[in-house]
């Protein structure tokens, strides 16, 4: 404890750093563990589906054929449709997802959890209930209407009650890549009223399916799809593939990745601290141990004294650290609520991760003191009883290369004495590298998302607005468009639900065919170029070709899943970099032979005069063909508000964890250096040095280390950055590796003003040393 007291400011330092993983790691693995606990529990008390299917129409009798499959243990089949919505207060065009509740009780999957008001009754038309997050974002109220065109019909939707389900647990629409709550919404309608609207009595155009226990999906797939083929069935997909699930799934596994990735530098750089102070601590007190040892200490005594201490630092710094992560886990868990729809999300730490928080820490400082430790159980008393022996003085090599003419005394001193001790040196550059690169690391997030910004929604989608059709339609089509008001400039595309083959390895997805040129949708190569389309064969992204393992010029296998269902063996023919979705595109004619059509489309991006916005805006809400429209600023904007908020979070904290190791390095590096050359610095004083010379003596080296740790610390960021890139890739994104040089000189600044504070703290402690004392003999 005396040692401790003693060492006071260099003890906090590095129970600080510990303490800043512990927290990172608690707050990240509670929140996981929380965040999959209450995913797990949603799903299975609302029975959410292991299987989804989409098809054109059905009847009702081939509800029991489905049941009869094997595998299959329960079965709902209800009617979904996608209409325009014309909401109070928002100029733009929004969408809503119809979804049918049985006449007969509550769904027998994918159920709901009603928050406010009460179920819609089956014989009063227009009555629904409506997904919570929609509700709260447009800021409607228990008994408003929306406007809906129902079957080409504009009709009020009015509603009676809030409501959650665990197939929204994101708001997410199909097509789109990230929520937007406040254009697309969830309706859950009376089956009896939606088969009256829609023209489907007796029938039905989704399924949903839960697996018996330990069935495979895979049999239950492939004759559910041979089932519904004739019925213009979508092709089947598993939870994984459903869109809010896997938007959760994907959130979970970054968790994970900042849960093992932060804590293993904070908790290493805390290991690394520890063996570099109690190895110089046991270097200066090797005289003093050698006595203890003399007197009838034993080893073992001696090593736990030491190990002791490391242990007591960590325990200091696991237990602030524990606090720590367990408030900044209840934040995290308050932002997730704000995206991920939970009937209860009462965030709770959790003590077992603290537990193994404290048991890690532990096990970091007892191996990063193991060494110094070793050392100390090692040293023979009679060596250890004479004094160390002096260093080797001699000139620097900048002096042995001509330059010490031009270089101060002090200088020269700093240089000699760095020179004489280049591991001690060395080691210290390396610690403050480290700070560096996690400031680097901390303002990457940023960077890459300001470039992901600008690369897929200015540089390659230039459109202003994106409108998608019921159905397919003819080129004559186009011109209506073109007549809407405001609009300048419309390109036509043509998507295509597809499943892509190559070898063992099949991914569902659409392959968007596009007319050439294109100004409004453009393909872009990894230098930010437009590229053409090649006349023929199929171009997939980057993410799409490594799933699928597809290599240019080989063959994928694109099973259609709307029409006649056609099967088509087609060439890669080129691969383009991407950072969203996993996308493939074919020149439209092309796609319209493998259709067999004739110039159709479904789709068209928009240029629009700014100044008729919202009169255009009036006459797609009202346009019966038009079955959504995307805003692109209303998504940009979308992307910042979730993407760039919850990023901006985790900034801050690791900026702040950046800090605390720049601090706790630099003052330990600098504090041993004192203590290591007290007598060095007195005697200078004696002999006639200034303070201020004999201060430069000491922080010049300092000063040397930290322009040495710079650049090596950009090095180091930049290698975690990459590996972030890798850990934390998704379908829906890929993390680009840009980073500003803003972000470098930040990182660079941050760590000098960590080095001036240190430094100045030191130098008082210089200016207040007792010459008398620390000239004393030791003997």
């Amino acid at each position: 404890m005396r040692e401790l007291r003693g060492h006071a400011a260099q003890s906090a330092a590095i129970a600080m750093v510990i303490a800043s993983g512990v927290a990172v790691f608690v707050m990240s693995i509670s929140t996981l563990r929380y965040l999959s606990d209450a995913r797990d529990a949603y799903y299975d008390r609302y029975r959410f589906a292991d299987l989804f299917v989409s098809l054109k129409r059905a009847p009702m009798p081939l509800e029991k054929r489905i049941e009869a499959i094997d595998g299959v243990a329960t079965v709902q089949t209800r009617i979904v449709a996608q209409v325009n919505l014309d909401v109070p207060g928002l100029l733009e065009p929004a969408v809503g997802q119809l979804i049918s509740l049985p006449d007969d009780g509550p769904p027998r999957l994918n159920a709901v959890h009603l928050r406010w008001g009460r179920m819609p009754e089956a014989d009063r038309a227009e009555e629904v209930l409506v997904s919570d997050a929609f509700f709260e974002a447009n800021r409607l109220a228990l008994g408003d209407a929306v406007s809906a065109v129902l079957n080409g019909r504009l009709q009020p939707l009015r509603i009676v009650g809030v409501a959650l389900s665990p197939e929204y647990v994101l708001q997410v629409r199909p097509g789109e890549i990230l929520p937007d709550d406040r254009r697309f919404g969830i309706f859950w309608m009376p089956r009896r009223q939606m088969e009256a609207v829609f023209d489907m009595d007796g029938a039905f155009n989704n399924v949903t399916l839960r697996l018996l226990r330990g069935a495979r999906p895979e049999p239950v797939i492939e004759e559910l799809d041979g089932l519904l083929a004739a019925f213009g069935g979508g092709g089947a997909f598993g939870r994984d593939q459903q869109v809010s699930a896997r938007f959760l799934d994907d959130e979970i596994r970054q968790l994970r990745a900042t849960g093992l990735i932060a804590p293993t530098v904070f908790l290493g750089v805390a290991a690394f601290l520890l063996n570099i102070v109690l190895s110089r601590r046991i270097a200066l007190q090797r005289t003093t141990i050698a006595a203890l040892k003399a007197i009838g200490y034993r080893d073992r005594e001696v090593g736990w004294h030491y190990l002791k201490g490391a242990l007591l630092i960590a325990a200091l710094g696991a237990a602030v650290g524990a606090v720590a992560g367990s408030w900044m886990g209840s934040g995290l868990a308050r932002l997730y609520a704000q995206f991920y729809r939970f009937p209860s999300f009462v965030y709770q730490a959790d003590f077992r991760v603290i537990v193994l928080a404290g048991a890690i820490s532990l096990l970091a400082a007892g191996g990063g003191a193991w060494r110094a430790v070793r050392g100390a159980v090692r040293l023979p008393p009679a060596e250890a009883m004479r004094p160390a022996p002096p260093s080797a003085y001699r000139r620097s090599l900048l002096e042995r290369l001509g330059g010490g003419r031009w270089l101060p005394l002090p200088l020269r001193i700093v240089f000699r004495g760095l020179e004489r001790r280049p591991v001690a040196a060395a080691l210290s550059s390396v610690g403050m590298a480290f700070s560096v690169a996690v400031l680097v690391m901390s303002g990457f997030t940023n960077d890459a998302l300001d470039f992901l910004i600008d690369f897929e929604f200015q540089r390659a989608q230039r459109h202003d607005v994106q409108v998608t059709l019921y159905e397919v339609t003819s080129p004559s089509a186009r011109f209506d468009l073109a007549h809407l008001p405001g609009v300048q400039a419309v390109e036509q595309y043509r998507a295509v639900p597809v499943k892509l083959r190559h070898q063992h390895r099949q991914h569902r997805t659409a392959i968007l065919g596009l007319n050439e040129p294109r100004d409004l949708y453009r393909l872009l190569d990894a230098a930010g170029r437009p590229i053409s389309l090649p006349p023929a064969g199929l171009v997939l992204n980057d993410k799409l070709a490594r799933i699928l393992n597809v290599r240019l010029g080989q063959t994928v296998t694109v099973e259609v899943l709307e029409g006649g269902k056609p099967v088509h063996e087609v060439r890669v023919a080129r691969i383009i970099k991407q950072y969203a979705g996993a996308n493939a595109y074919m020149p439209l004619q092309q796609l319209n032979r493998l259709m067999r059509e004739s110039d159709a489309f479904n789709g068209a991006y928009l240029a629009v005069d700014e100044r008729h916005r919202n009169e255009l805006y009036d006459r797609l809400k009202r346009t019966p063909k038009v079955a959504s429209v995307s805003i692109k600023q209303a998504t940009i904007s979308q992307f910042r508000d979730t993407v760039a908020a919850n990023q901006n979070t985790m900034q801050s904290f690791t900026v702040f964890f950046a800090a605390v190791i720049a601090v706790g390095v630099v003052y330990n590096t600098v504090r041993l250096s004192l203590e290591e050359r007290s007598r060095e610095l007195a005697t200078l004083r004696v002999i006639g040095f200034t303070t201020r010379e004999v201060s430069v003596v000491l922080l010049g080296e300092l000063v040397v280390l930290t322009l040495l740790a710079v650049p090596l610390g950009w090095g180091i960021g930049y290698g975690f950055c990459a590996a972030m890139t890798t850990g934390f890739e998704t379908e829906m994104f890929r993390i680009p590796l840009v980073i500003h040089l803003s972000t470098y000189a930040r990182a660079a600044l941050i760590t000098v003003v960590a080095v001036a504070i240190s430094g100045g703290v030191v130098r008082r402690r210089l200016d207040r040393l007792d010459l008398v004392d620390v000239l004393k003999s030791g003997e």
